[in-house]
């Protein structure tokens, strides 16, 4: 009786792993620009045409390759121009529930885990800086709509504010998700209640031990600067360059151990996507094999200001920690082509024009 009991709670056992297998299974199948198509329409089916109004461009819009990561403060005193838009706190609670819908449909659950912790620095800012909640405010985030949202059509949508720049292209069913940047201040949170957060932890110490494991003769080459620079070399340009600077280290020059952990770091920031984006991206690393560059500048020591990238033939990485006594993070995903959906777009007219 007792075996008995025993080989059906193995059944059982099985049974739900199997059923498990089925749903993660069916979680990587998700289809992308179907998830993004059926958030963005309940989100746009819930504003009213005023909302929508502000919402919505044309595919066309020069808009949509507008790209910065700055309060929207700073953009209105420098380009003379605010972000544009729906925020958050324009929004009822319901709209702000599907608005998070539609920024989680375009991110893995790892990269909404960062984007929302972003997002909810900024009270910790307006705590530091005495804010009345006008330059530093969690709700102050931009959701935008470029074009009609359909799966196999072409649309994009953008969420952008402090630290957070997100581009999301759908191109006749295939998905581009670039330029994609992230950043927080304070990197790491050092008093009160959520100290010892670090949000892009993980990018800083996974950087940090590729270039700590590199011989002398290595790091002469991977060492391209004494200080880290003040800021992403790319800055917000709309177009991805790097002009006069060394490549670093080659890939084609690091042990089979190290290999492993350059394809780690860049993983890290691929698996921010949904696995479906998260597999174009590993595509173009794979298809980059050894043709890739790793660049260090500044102190190894964690505290210290200090700057790396990752370079392949068609994409980019850069992080920085310099600014606010190291305690300051920038890090993006670019495609020298390809930011924008520009590649993509640029095929399928092509095609269509055949």
């Amino acid at each position: 009786m007792a075996h008995c009991c025993t080989a059906s709670a193995a059944l059982r056992g099985a049974a739900v792993l199997a059923f498990a297998g089925l749903l993660t299974s069916a979680y990587y199948r998700a289809h992308s620009p179907a998830v993004m198509t059926d958030a963005a329409t309940a989100f746009l089916n819930s504003l009213t045409p005023e909302q929508k109004s502000k919402t919505t461009f044309s595919f066309e819009d020069d808009e949509r390759h507008f790209f910065h990561f700055v309060p929207d403060n700073n953009i209105q005193q420098t380009l003379k121009r605010g972000r544009k838009g729906l925020t958050l706190r324009e929004m009822t609670p319901p709209q702000k529930h599907l608005a998070q819908a539609l920024l989680s449909a375009g991110l893995s659950q790892r990269g909404y885990i960062k984007a929302i912790s972003i997002m909810s620095l900024e009270d910790i800012l307006r705590g530091l800086e005495k804010d009345d909640g006008e330059r530093r405010n969690p709700e102050k985030y931009y959701f935008s709509i470029f074009g009609q949202p359909a799966e196999s059509g072409t649309w994009s949508y953008r969420v952008e504010g402090h630290h957070l720049s997100l581009h999301f292209i759908v191109v006749n069913g295939k998905v581009v998700s670039t330029p994609l940047f992230l950043g927080t201040n304070p990197a790491e949170v050092r008093e009160g209640p959520r100290k010892g957060l670090r949000v892009l932890g993980k990018e800083e110490e996974l950087g940090r031990d590729l270039v700590k494991s590199l011989s002398d003769d290595q790091r002469k080459v991977a060492v391209v600067a004494p200080e880290g620079y003040k800021d992403i070399l790319t800055a917000a340009d709309r177009k991805a360059a790097l002009k006069g600077q060394p490549n670093g280290l080659a890939a084609s020059k690091l042990n089979a151990k190290q290999k492993q952990m350059l394809q780690t770091l860049l993983e890290e920031y691929c698996y921010n996507l949904p696995e479906q984006a998260a597999q174009a991206r590993l595509d173009q690393i794979k298809k980059a094999g050894s043709n890739m560059f790793f660049a260090w500048a500044g102190p190894m020591e964690r505290g210290k200001g200090h700057y790396y990238r990752v370079q392949g033939p068609s994409f980019l990485v850069e992080y920085d920690n310099t600014q606010n006594e190291a305690n300051h993070v920038h890090s993006v995903w670019r495609e020298y082509e390809g930011d924008f959906g520009d590649d993509l777009l640029k095929a399928h007219l092509q095609s269509a024009h055949r």
